[in-house]
């Protein structure tokens, strides 16, 4: 028998409780979760009157994409107002109400927060375009004379993660750095000024409850001195492979220590979770040092495609090197930054059927798990959109990676299209619309089928929480057929699963069955587990010998 085991990091003191290093985050994608006040944008009312859903789920916390005021040039992460909340979405009491009402059912709530950047309608903007060349004003962003004979090109080569130059020249000549649209200007956090601010910021919203942070872009706050240029053009696909002088510069990390003694002065275990791109994953890990945040986005699993040696690389990396500095992994499939993975797996009915099979992988890991709103309903990408109504501005980059189609608004019911009670009863127009066959995929449809993505979720949700071995802790492997992955947590469950399109035999079968996404067949004493699937099992106690590939098979 060959087992492999990989260690966690020490065990924290029993008074601690470190939710976080196994909790399940759900991810609301506020102006698509549900629609209070019908006017066919999600906003917080919507949010609490679904809070039950949530808490019947089985997760831990929820995370609220930003509700602030804004412009709306990149659907709320350009801020205008750090410590309000935008009308679109409610009113600051909706958010004290939604805040006590998580929390009376057992849920935590995390906020975003977005400091590598303004909107161009914040005050500080504002009073630094009036302000002109030279001004205090401008030291808060990077303000910058032109290159050229006359001022008329960029300062340098930086290119905008949306497409085009990072930069925009104002109306008196000079330039200003926006690594994501013209109406996101970068801050300049060199300047005392702005590490106040956003501290004040986040004791604002931890005063009113929040029980953490995502920091948007926790990579990019400092740049490189000088602001050297890249060298290279399609920089957007650098990020994340290769150093860049606008992300991952050492400085970010001053901040996020900063910031993690304002969490820690704050009783209820607050956390930080970095939305971050490194080149290795050795750098990622910095971002989990005891000292900063205590969480940071793996990003790997998600864009990795379906293949069992891969997924297998990927999760002994992210746990190898998450020990390195005693953090615990995260482990995600979706975001409402990328295609929703039933049409990443291929869509339709094989796509469906791997994302399946996928979550109960993800929900077996060691660490934190983050499910994106819809997923548990197994929601496709909606590919077909309006030309009217695509306007994230990343299609400026590519028509093709726009973000639009896994943005759509989630179905509540199977009955009143076309808006699938996302809006009170009446409104016909959401401000993306629904596939009028989402009905099927409804929340009330699926909570009537017992066969259902969402009563998948549910149950391996349930038995996440109650198992012993689930959650934080060790993971070791055990051998299995070609195409098939195999671990053990503890000595008391097992998780298999088939990454191929065929039946596998694995022999007798390691336990009692707890959880399947599909199948599987038990025939003469062997296990033949179905396609694209994963099981859970109660495993036997005492070491498990190697499963074996069926001669019939």
């Amino acid at each position: 028998m060959t087992e492999v085991a990989v260690q966690p990091p020490a065990a924290a003191p029993a008074a601690v409780t470190r939710w976080w290093r196994d909790a399940v985050i759900y991810q609301v994608y506020v102006r698509s979760f549900a629609d209070g006040n019908g006017d066919g944008v999600g906003d917080l009312l919507g949010v609490r009157s679904r809070l039950g859903y949530l808490a019947d789920l089985g997760v831990d916390a929820v995370w609220l994409t930003p509700f602030y005021p804004s412009p709306m040039a990149d659907f709320g992460y350009d801020v205008a107002d750090y410590r309000d909340v935008d009308p679109i979405f409610g009113t600051l009491a909706d958010a004290r109400a939604l805040i006590d009402e998580a929390h009376a059912l057992g849920l935590r709530i995390i906020v975003d927060v977005v400091p590598n950047h303004t909107s161009d309608r914040h005050p500080w903007f504002e009073a630094a375009l009036r302000a002109g060349p030279g001004a205090p004003e401008r030291a808060r962003y990077h303000f910058r004379d032109g290159s050229g004979a006359a001022g008329e090109l960029p300062p340098n080569d930086w290119e905008s993660i949306f497409g085009g130059p990072a930069w925009t020249r104002a109306g008196d000549g000079q330039w200003y750095l926006h690594l994501f649209a013209p109406e996101q200007p970068d801050l300049n956090w060199e300047h005392p000024e702005v590490h106040s601010e956003f501290a004040d910021v986040l004791r604002f919203w931890l005063d009113l409850g929040v029980d953490g942070f995502r920091v948007d872009v926790a990579h990019g706050m400092v740049k490189a001195p000088g602001l050297p240029d890249v060298g290279h053009r399609g920089q957007a696909e650098m990020i994340g492979t290769q150093v860049v002088p606008f992300f991952d510069q050492d400085g970010v990390h001053e901040i996020h220590r900063a910031w993690r003694r304002i969490l820690d002065s704050y009783e209820g275990e607050r956390i930080g979770v970095a939305e971050a791109w490194a080149p290795s994953p050795e750098r990622l890990a910095c971002y989990v040092r005891p000292d900063e945040l205590h969480q940071a986005f793996n990003f790997h699993l998600l864009k990795a495609p379906w293949d069992a040696g891969g997924f297998r690389e990927i999760v002994d990396e992210s746990l190898r090197t998450a020990a390195l500095v005693g953090a615990p992994s995260t482990w995600v499939l979706s975001n409402h930054d990328v295609k929703r993975h039933v049409t990443r797996y291929g869509g339709g009915e094989p796509g469906l059927r791997r994302a399946r099979a996928a979550a109960l992988l993800m929900l077996a890991l060691p660490g934190s798990a983050y499910v994106y709103q819809g997923e548990e309903l197994g929601l496709p990408e909606v590919l077909d959109l309006p030309g009217e109504y695509l306007r994230d501005p990343q299609r400026l980059r590519d028509p093709d990676s726009g973000r639009d189609g896994c943005r759509v608004p989630l179905p509540w019911t199977a009955t009143g299209e076309p808006a699938h009670g996302f809006a009170p009863p009446g409104v016909r127009d959401t401000w993306l619309p629904m596939p009028p066959d989402w009905r099927h995929l409804s929340v009330e449809a699926q909570l009537g089928d017992g066969a259902s993505t969402l009563s998948l979720y549910r149950a391996a949700l349930r038995l996440r929480r109650d198992h012993p071995a689930l959650g934080d802790g060790a993971l070791t492997w055990l051998d299995s057929p070609p195409g098939t992955l195999a671990f053990r947590r503890g000595d008391s469950f097992a998780c298999v699963i088939n990454m191929t399109a065929e039946q596998v035999a694995i022999g007798p079968a390691p336990g009692s069955l707890l959880l399947s996404s599909a199948g599987p067949e038990v025939a003469g004493g062997t296990v033949r587990l179905a396609p694209d699937s994963t099981t859970w099992w109660a495993a036997d106690p005492g070491p498990r010998e190697q499963f074996a590939v069926h001669p019939d098979v």
